[in-house]
């Protein structure tokens, strides 16, 4: 198995459509993977809720994967979602990023179902047992209403070799200081909320999966970057000017807003697939006085 850093600025990649939402924009996809790059994220993160993967086909996932593998040349690790409350599904999806490439897959705690401490353990296990690569758990009880307790995320690190992070969107930062404090062997935990990467940075986390570098690959990094360099300060005061932009991207269903603000530097159409819509004109005039704001500072 590959060794992977998770450290640095992974981005949760939109995934651009056609107007009417029936196709999806490769085009796009390209020339968003590429300012991405150039904007010095460490990672690339297709298919994960952000790509609005639940409206994705099977074909359509396989492309954006091959494509990001491609087009990152090594540049960046391509960190694939596949989880699902399926766990068959998760596994035969987890086979398949990396049969396109993927170097590292992201599995996300089984939504909707609400399965015991018991149940994602066994969900894990038996996803990381069926591929040989790494594995990042994705812990987000605001979407999935289960918490993947810390004890349970131990059982898991000793019983699954191939498990060697977290993305961390409890929204609470005392689970990353306890997870990272009991973990008996190294392990990386980046920061599944925007809003909060700077603090979790500040007591261990090495970086975060992100929506708003979508729009602000390098300032997301820079701010990143300061922080893994021990400037906290600055990395603090660059956290706080983005407050209003990480406000405003999550001001409606994620991502429409971030597709909005794309589409508002031409980057690509605003179109969301059903059961999300498109942000409001209240939304896109947010976005773009605060985009205005931040950028003339």
């Amino acid at each position: 198995m590959a060794e992977l850093s998770l450290s640095g600025v992974y981005t949760a990649l939109v995934t651009p459509f056609s107007p009417d939402g029936s196709e999806v924009d490769f085009l796009a996809y390209e020339k968003h993977l590429e300012a991405q790059l150039e904007g010095g994220v460490a990672g690339l993160v297709p298919c994960g809720t952000t790509g609005e993967v639940p409206t994705l086909t099977d074909s359509e996932q396989r492309e954006l994967i091959v494509r990001s593998k491609r087009i990152a040349k090594g540049r960046a690790v391509v960190l694939a979602g596949t989880g699902s409350n399926n766990t068959k599904k998760s596994i035969e999806g987890a086979r398949a990023a990396v049969d396109a490439g993927a170097d590292a897959v992201m599995v996300v705690m089984p939504y909707y179902s609400k399965p015991t401490q018991e149940g994602l353990f066994q969900h894990v296990s038996a996803i990381a047992k069926s591929v040989n690569v790494p594995i990042v758990l994705y812990n987000i009880p605001g979407r999935s209403a289960v918490e993947l307790s810390v004890d349970s995320s131990l059982r898991l690190l000793e019983a699954c070799p191939n498990v060697l992070g977290f993305k961390d969107a409890t929204g609470n930062v005392l689970h990353c200081q306890e997870l990272l404090a009991r973990a008996k062997r190294p392990i990386s935990i980046l920061s599944g909320d925007d809003a909060l990467t700077v603090p979790m940075m500040s007591v261990g986390a090495t970086g975060v999966i992100s929506v708003t570098s979508n729009v602000y690959p390098k300032q997301v990094s820079a701010m990143v970057n300061d922080a893994l360099a021990g400037r906290l300060l600055e990395a603090g005061k660059k956290q706080v000017g983005l407050f209003a932009v990480n406000k405003a991207m999550f001001s409606e269903a994620s991502p429409a807003p971030a597709k909005a603000a794309l589409a508002l530097k031409g980057r690509m159409n605003p179109s969301v697939r059903l059961p999300l819509v498109e942000a409001s004109a209240e939304c896109r005039a947010r976005l773009s006085a605060v985009m205005a704001e931040y950028e003339a500072s």
